[in-house]
């Protein structure tokens, strides 16, 4: 087409009598056939690219559906909703993973953060996911998940350090030796008995409601505080960094009692910076966007609420990736009547 385009103005150049005057009307009417011909070609080259933008777009959502799906709204009598932002402008999947599945031990949750941000992380997320998927319906504890997780880990990066260097094994020069990922991990039983194992990421914040079931477990839910920090001491290192420790002991966080949610994120939401320098105030946030009441509001309605904030707060996408994950208990069981009341407190 391009060449045709060329032909028309080329032709008209030396057989059109018109263009070979020189008069004001000729020179006029010869610079509007080229406008014509410059535009026509600019045109099709524009469509040309719009229809390999669409395609790689389709290309793009496919893998996105692949490697970070969807998550079903409810589990196990658990809602659920989850998004995330990528810090490169036009990527939908970044450095940032998550991942919810029912298993006949549980509900299970990862959360992740990988080292650096945007598609160059999307290796790394790939590996993390895979195997969680695979070993979570096998392994009966999380401690045999994390070992698992190690491993894969440690597989990717030997496999790409081998692609990008000659010698095989991994370098103490190659900055795949200096990739690593934050790894959180949560059972949550159908009791609502929360257990974890954290390496170096952010513990979850748990979301109360005013009045509702938490009253029933020593006093007002508003002493304790509608958002709390769910801080458990030092965290495991992250995987890759170094090799986890023969012993992995689980946290066992207490009870997510019916209408309590948690809130779990990556460190993108409380690094995100306004143009004064402040950080992202994450609790005063949470707060704002739970709807005051016996529940809290729903998970998609929070998100999207803290998500606002979030983006307002930055001016715009934030410098790092960002992953936000809700589970709200909407079970009908409570914990029994003999329970001990500091089981539903996260020691």
């Amino acid at each position: 087409m391009p060449t045709a385009w060329g032909a028309v103005a080329v032709t008209y150049k030396l057989a059109c009598p018109l263009a070979q005057q020189n008069g004001l009307g000729a020179r006029i009417a010869t610079c509007a056939v080229f406008l014509a011909v410059g535009t026509g070609l600019m045109l099709h080259v524009r469509r040309g690219l719009l229809r390999e933008l669409r395609q790689i777009r389709r290309v793009a959502g496919a893998a996105q559906g692949v490697l970070l799906r969807p998550l079903p709204p409810r589990i196990d009598g658990l809602d659920i909703a989850a998004t995330q932002l990528s810090a490169d402008r036009g990527a939908s999947v970044g450095g940032d993973l998550y991942e919810v599945i029912g298993t006949e031990h549980g509900v299970r949750v990862v959360m992740g953060d990988v080292r650096g941000h945007g598609l160059a992380a999307i290796g790394t997320v790939a590996a993390v996911l895979g195997s969680f998927r695979e070993v979570v319906h096998d392994e009966p504890e999380l401690p045999g998940v994390l070992r698992k997780l190690e491993r894969a880990m440690g597989r990717h990066l030997a496999e790409r350090a081998k692609a990008e260097h000659s010698s095989s094994g991994l370098d103490t020069d190659n900055p795949v030796a200096e990739e690593f990922v934050t790894v959180l991990l949560l059972e949550i039983g159908r009791d609502g008995e929360v257990r974890a194992l954290n390496c170096g990421h952010p513990w979850p914040y748990l979301l109360r409601a005013d009045g509702g079931p938490a009253d029933a477990h020593g006093g007002p839910a508003e002493v304790r505080g509608r958002v709390e920090y769910l801080g458990f001491g030092e965290p495991l290192p992250p995987l890759g960094l170094f090799p986890l420790p023969a012993e992995l002991p689980v946290v066992h966080c207490g009870r997510l009692l019916p209408g309590e949610a948690l809130f779990l994120h990556t460190d993108g939401v409380e690094d995100a910076r306004d143009s004064e320098g402040r950080f992202f105030p994450l609790a005063t946030a949470l707060t704002d966007a739970i709807r005051p009441g016996p529940s809290p509001t729903s998970p998609k309605a929070v998100l999207a609420a803290l998500l606002r904030q979030l983006l307002a707060h930055a001016e715009g996408f934030p410098s790092d990736d960002v992953a936000v994950l809700m589970l709200h208990n909407d079970r009908d069981e409570a914990p029994k009547p003999h329970d001990d009341r500091m089981a539903h407190q996260f020691k």
